[in-house]
């Protein structure tokens, strides 16, 4: 080998070891860097999933839908707009780098919620939307579908910490809405409400400034002593210490089986309101013991929300407390002195990955029917064909071992458990067409005015998973529930998109990967996979007619506004109730509308769907009546009141309970 062929050979090596170095380093600064957020529109774009596949299952439903208009015995000629452009809402979810950039299954993929309630007294609706890393923002709503940022005045953007629900509700019996909010290891956030939508942060001397993994919150009047207390929710310990980009705890990777480890246990706790925005922990004083499956084994359950309802008429409030691998719980309400797990007694089998719940009469039988939604069945064995989508799934022993669960006390796909009422509890969701795929939570509301309470389920995967539709169940006269999402302009949604921008990725040595970098050079914009988190329903515009807002996770929300009342003639009635002796919201009544020989019957819970709440007024559709005769209010204090004056079809009325 001559000289100049041998320092030609050492050139090329170090060449080679240069460029290696370079190529590592830039991979290391790919993984390591904090993108910005929005990842930049101008860059090259890759798909994780394939649109096309895609595209061809949304045109299949769509088809399938269609062809079934027939069976609608109900009102379907209205449609949803999505006016987010239009609205002024410039809200943008933004996710921590676990199940974006590192998609990771991490509990951070279940997105966050968002709340709704006249937060000024103007009487129209305001919208706060939940964010991760983002600042959470305030929306006043100015009518006509037009909304203004307040957040800045308001003072409730919870900056600096990861946020995952929000809940209205009046803790001080003022009159005005109040906002908790709970974050992941922050410490979750107490707002007194001035009555002007000027917030003040009373976190520090509440008593409910819970640090750790917490979820939902449910405010309601366990006691029946007038004032709202709080049920919050924690799922588990599912981060470590380390902190990823933005500051947020970095997501274990085995945390999808933290109920294996006792230790990484954070059991839900109960705060009974003393008055004057101060709180007790009251868990253990009330009997609510540690969250274990109390038939199936000693795992203890990750819980992500809960709601509250009086199922057996003893006039107190019970608990249930969803699981998201495991069996469900509910927790009887004794006279406002303790719970205990009645579990198997009412419902000996439930959804092994549960995540939405919503108590509500879907027969018009004056019974309150339990629904709930399970999104972890479906992550462990997605249906293949959409037909498959609707009946319940059966999960190979060897998968559910790894869980840790069995089929003893479980089942596997969405739960409707009709109310027979002493007590007894028929599970019917396959027979009335209640199953979807990959649900989070469900917001309840008498889309098209006749009546009979019809469902919103937010759903879907983000990232690397195929689209899934978002799900609006049609009641049809309390036979069946209908499909209806394509027919009424849901879905597809705005411009057909299924993808979003997910994060940016550096190609220059992945040219001959496969995945998003195959074919490419340089940075590139990968785009994931649109989903749907969590979801309201609420008159934006007070015309009468329902609207749906979501939070979607990694993009900005959806402002559904419906154009029933100019489609047709509906009717309806809102109402405000005011407490005396109860809790000023009235949280925890039964309310029933008795008009055109129909009664039609709520429960006041303020709960819509997954980690959100949509406040009051309390919304009923009345069909063709053509006036109320009356309304009955069952209050928290036992109080019965029957109004039967002064009650005008299409308006908001008020109901103040007697001293």
């Amino acid at each position: 080998m001559s000289i100049w062929t041998a320092r030609w050979f050492r050139y090329a090596i170090l060449s080679l070891a240069f460029a290696i170095t370079l190529g590592i380093a830039l991979v290391w600064t790919d993984q390591t860097r904090c993108d910005p957020w929005p990842p930049d529109p101008s860059l090259p774009r890759a798909n994780i999933s394939d649109p096309d596949v895609n595209a061809t299952t949304l045109e299949i439903r769509q088809q399938a839908q269609l062809a079934t208009l027939e069976q609608f015995e109900v009102f379907i000629g209205f449609r949803f707009t999505d006016i987010v452009k239009e609205s002024g809402i410039t809200f943008l979810h933004q996710p921590v780098d676990d199940p974006r950039r590192l998609a990771k299954a991490v509990h951070y993929d279940h997105g966050t919620g968002l709340a709704a309630a006249d937060v000024d007294g103007d009487g129209l609706l305001d919208i706060y939307f939940v964010n991760q890393l983002g600042p959470n923002q305030l929306w006043k709503n100015l009518g006509e579908g037009r909304f203004k940022d307040i957040t800045a005045d308001a003072g409730v953007a919870v900056p600096g910490v990861v946020k995952v629900s929000a809940s209205f509700a009046d803790i001080g019996n003022t009159g005005h809405p109040d906002l908790y909010v709970t974050t992941v290891r922050g410490g979750n956030r107490l707002f007194r409400n001035d009555g002007h939508g000027h917030f003040t942060d009373v976190s520090k001397d509440s008593g409910v400034d819970y640090v750790g993994h917490s979820s939902g919150a449910v405010f309601f009047d366990y006691d029946n002593d007038g004032f709202l207390d709080l049920f919050l929710v924690n799922v588990g310990k599912y981060t470590t210490d380390q902190r990823g980009c933005g500051g947020y705890y970095v997501g274990r990777r085995d945390a999808f089986l933290g109920h294996f480890h006792p230790e990484l246990t954070e059991h839900s706790r109960l705060y009974r309101n003393l008055g004057n925005y101060r709180f007790a922990d009251a868990t253990e004083a009330v009997g609510l013991p540690p969250a274990v499956p109390p038939a199936s084994g000693t795992f203890p359950s990750w819980s992500g929300d809960a709601t509250f309802a009086d199922l057996t008429g003893t006039g107190y409030p019970s608990l249930y407390v969803l699981n998201m691998q495991g069996q469900d719980h509910y927790y009887e309400n004794q006279q406002g002195k303790r719970f205990v797990d009645k579990t198997l007694q009412y419902f000996p089998k439930t959804p092994f990955g549960s995540m939405g719940i919503k108590i509500f009469d879907w027969d018009n039988n004056g019974l309150m029917d339990v629904f709930v939604t399970d999104m972890h069945s479906d992550m462990l064995v997605a249906p293949s064909l959409p037909q498959d989508e609707k009946r319940k799934l059966s999960i190979p022993a060897d998968t559910l071992n790894r869980f840790g669960a069995t089929g003893l006390t479980l089942m596997f796909g969405n739960a409707f458990y009709q109310n027979l009422g002493n007590g007894r509890f028929e599970e019917i969701s396959d027979r009335i067409g209640a199953e979807n795929l990959w649900p989070w939570g469900v917001s309840v509301g008498d889309l098209n005015a006749d009546g009979w309470d019809d469902l919103f389920i937010s759903s879907g995967m983000n990232g690397p998973f195929p689209y899934t539709v978002n799900s609006v169940l049609l009641n049809n006269r309390g036979k069946k529930f209908l499909d209806a999402e394509f027919i009424l302009g849901v879905e597809p949604r705005r411009n057909g998109r299924t993808v979003v921008p997910w994060y940016e990725l550096n190609c220059t040595l992945r040219f001959f990967h496969r995945g998003p970098c195959y074919g490419r050079l340089g940075w590139v914009t990968v785009m994931g996979t649109a989903s749907t988190s969590s979801s309201a329903i609420v008159d934006l515009n007070n015309d009468g007619a329902l609207d749906i807002v979501t939070n979607d996770f990694g993009s900005e929300p959806m402002v559904l506004l419906s154009n029933l009342a100019r489609r047709n003639a509906i009717h309806w009635v809102k109402i405000n109730l005011e407490g005396t002796r109860s809790n000023r919201q009235g949280l925890g009544a039964m309310v029933r509308v008795m008009a055109g020989g129909n009664t039609y019957s709520k429960y006041n819970d303020g709960k819509s769907g997954y980690l959100s709440q949509s406040a009051l007024p309390l919304y009923f559709g009345l069909g063709d009546a053509a006036k109320i005769d009356r309304i009955e209010v069952r209050w928290p204090s036992g109080t019965r009141q029957v109004v039967s004056s002064g009650l005008s079809l299409n308006s908001t009325l008020s109901v103040v309970e007697p001293p």
